[in-house]
């Protein structure tokens, strides 16, 4: 697979073919707030952009990528030697269902995660089970993967996620019942006119209750070109 560049002068990256790179991914790295976080994990990394974009964004944090499936762990570690991060960013083969196992309680002052949308069952089946995992919860499901959250999360740190709006509720509910309170959150639309189509989200553990709702990231304008914020946040 040829390596890109995720904008002129920005990260180099190669493809997975189990999880290709995201616009959600980017999103969710300019949402996440390091705030001083030494040491982050990203919950299902795929090819590792939103482990490598973080590192990118604070030179103090060291990050973790763990990831199921071997292949796409494979390419993380690719792209975090391609950008001379090897040393602040590791990728661990294993399953987040397993993470008492892999990690002691409150290892992280961080965590991330683009994690799959859709309940088991829900919508088309994909015919390989990379990139069923990849899109839906055979391999994890929204309730595991906030188990592994605040388990892995000291008291104080943040998780950052993005998911779509129609689960904001259970979302919040499984947050919320494991510790994780949740703090902020940022609709994403693609026009100011439309519906949102993603959440961006961060959870606090032990935090006290109270969400800042940020204004609305609108990505196009009315004629359809890129906001304002959106080329920001892709460096254009």
């Amino acid at each position: 697979m040829d390596i890109q560049e995720l904008w002129p002068g920005g990260p180099l990256f190669r493809q997975s073919e189990h999880f290709r790179l995201s616009t959600d991914s980017v999103l969710l790295a300019d949402f996440a707030q390091p705030r001083g976080a030494e040491r982050g994990i990203d919950l299902g990394c795929g090819s590792g952009i939103l482990a490598l974009l973080l590192a990118e964004k604070s030179s103090a944090l060291h990050m973790t990528g763990l990831e199921l499936q071997p292949g796409a762990a494979a390419v993380a570690r690719e792209n975090a030697a391609l950008n001379g991060l090897d040393g602040r960013l590791e990728v661990l083969g294993g399953d987040i269902r397993q993470h008492r196992a892999l990690f002691r309680a409150g290892s992280f002052d961080l965590a991330v995660s683009n994690p799959p949308y859709f309940p088991e069952g829900a919508g088309a089946a994909a015919p390989r089970a990379d990139r069923a995992a990849a899109r839906g919860e055979a391999s994890c499901s929204l309730a595991e993967l906030c188990d592994a959250a605040a388990f892995l999360l000291r008291t104080g740190g943040s998780f950052f996620l993005v998911h779509r709006p129609e689960r904001l509720s259970e979302l919040c509910a499984c947050l919320s019942g494991r510790g994780l309170e949740p703090k902020r959150l940022r609709l994403v639309c693609h026009r100011a006119e439309s519906a949102p189509s993603l959440v961006l989200l961060e959870a606090r553990r032990g935090g006290h209750p109270g969400l800042t709702i940020e204004p609305m990231l609108v990505l196009s304008t009315p004629d359809g070109s890129e906001s304002v914020e959106y080329r920001r946040i892709y460096h254009r």
